[in-house]
């Protein structure tokens, strides 16, 4: 069982995340990735390392996400030994008031690593379709998540 302290130790890298993506500060938010992380965006990019992290972030916070913010919602943290964890949650990008339903599902594996920080090694970012999950749920309900029945 993780100590108080791991869990909130996971939920601040998952904080610190999103204020480095409000303030558009690339490198404070790469920083929150291990030297080799792997980062999929819901198209389906794959980039490698932190540097490719934050150079593609420079990019987007200039451009297509320009003014954007953060929204997150932790689900749920297991760990798996007493230096990886796995976080899932909802997220989405905004601009002006919050949105109500967060349209992605979101994978983070986070290592303690040698300094005792903790570090996000993998993300995984998907896209929801809201009208194709309720059209295969009524045709075949056996496909509806335990948690939503």
């Amino acid at each position: 069982m993780p100590i108080a302290h791991d869990t909130d130790a996971v939920t601040s890298v998952l904080n610190e995340l999103v204020a480095a993506w409000e303030r558009h500060d690339a490198d404070a938010y790469g920083e929150l990735f291990t030297e080799d992380a792997t980062y999929i965006t819901y198209v389906g990019t794959l980039y490698q390392g932190r540097r490719d992290i934050v150079d593609s972030h420079r990019t987007l916070f200039t451009s297509f996400l320009k003014g954007t913010r953060l929204a997150d919602e932790v689900l749920d943290i297991r760990f798996y030994g007493p230096d990886t964890a796995i976080a899932t949650g909802r997220g989405d990008t905004y601009k002006g008031k919050r949105p109500h339903k967060l349209t992605k599902i979101q994978t983070y594996t986070l290592v303690r690593q040698a300094d005792g920080k903790w570090r996000i090694a993998a993300f995984h970012n998907t896209k929801r379709k809201p009208l194709m999950e309720s059209i295969s749920n009524r045709l075949a309900p056996g496909l509806i998540p335990a948690a939503e029945k």
